[in-house]
């Protein structure tokens, strides 16, 4: 255990940790961020949408030159995952237990984002599929790229329709596909469905199999082929360490914070999609940036911070 605390611990290496790590080195604060190594946007085998990169950027490499950037102001960053996370009442002092043993912080800042909810494929698979752009998780991040493809959303209710709805402007040529069985739609989305030309198609879905250029769904017994799918299945909030905290929690299963990521437990902040699965780089990295600094200033008032 380090002799002084930290003055933030940020668990989590995504947009939003790494941005709140840059500019909290910056403001030569001593901090850790702790990384578990599973950023969605490291998925990303590239966005389009990032300010900044005319041709496009990796998520990998993205998150590579975000860490060494953060690396060059004295962040120290490890691969681990928190398992437990308490707060004494009396001196307000975070502790958290990870595989280096416990660490010590003032502040702590909780960029643990979400998982998406994959469809049933074998891992390897999926994953070659993601980095070829035959599954994609996000159509404000690419809609663009399948413009006038043949796209399949996987997914039925609410989440599968309003995702058939938004990339209906991006292609005429859209199907959803329901996972489990026959479609779960009112009345009122099937007509809206309808009059929109999208295809429903009934499950189960028996299989996924990508091939070169086209993937491929057997649902209902029969084949279907798209240029890329979209799984509308859900995602799974990373809230449990909040949770250990008592930390308030909003109503669609996210970290609730105020206008400044601070949340409900003193000294704790959060960012990213674990606050707003907004799904977006950009956003992510806005809300660490604004977390780093209300937890700088946060310091400062109870302690001027001298050099």
């Amino acid at each position: 255990m380090d002799e002084q605390p930290l003055d933030c611990l940020v668990i989590g290496g995504g947009p939003a940790g790494l941005t709140a790590a840059i500019y909290l080195s910056r403001y030569l604060l001593d901090i850790l961020v702790v990384d578990g190594g599973k950023s969605r946007a490291a998925w990303i085998p590239c966005t389009r949408n990032h300010a900044g990169f005319p041709d496009g950027i990796s998520g990998s490499e993205l998150l590579d030159r975000m860490k060494e950037q953060a690396r060059r102001y004295g962040t120290r960053i490890e691969d681990g995952q928190v398992s437990r996370i308490e707060r004494d009442e009396k001196t307000g002092l975070f502790t958290a237990e990870w595989g280096s043993g416990p660490i010590v912080a003032r502040t702590v800042l909780l960029a643990t984002g979400v998982s998406n909810r994959r469809p049933p494929m074998d891992e390897e698979a999926h994953d070659d599929a993601l980095a070829r752009g035959l599954i994609r998780y996000c159509p404000i991040c690419d809609g663009y790229e399948v413009t006038d493809k043949k796209v399949g959303v996987i997914g039925t209710q609410e989440r599968g329709r309003a995702e058939a709805v938004f990339l209906r402007s991006h292609t005429p040529d859209l199907a959803l596909i329901a996972p489990d069985g026959p479609h779960d739609l009112d009345a009122s989305d099937r007509l809206l469905l309808e009059e929109i030309a999208v295809k429903l198609v009934d499950g189960p879905i028996e299989a996924i199999e990508p091939s070169e250029d086209e993937i491929a769904l057997i649902a209902g017994g029969k084949r279907h082929s798209f240029d890329s799918i979209y799984p509308a299945l859900g995602s799974d909030t990373h809230t449990q360490l909040a949770e250990m905290l008592g930390a308030a929690q909003a109503g669609d299963a996210c970290i609730r914070v105020d206008s400044h990521q601070r949340t409900s437990v003193p000294g704790l902040y959060a960012a990213g999609d674990v606050v707003l699965g907004l799904d977006q780089i950009s956003h992510a990295m806005g809300e660490g940036g604004v977390a780093s600094t209300t937890i700088r200033n946060d310091l400062a008032e109870r302690e001027p911070l001298r050099r």
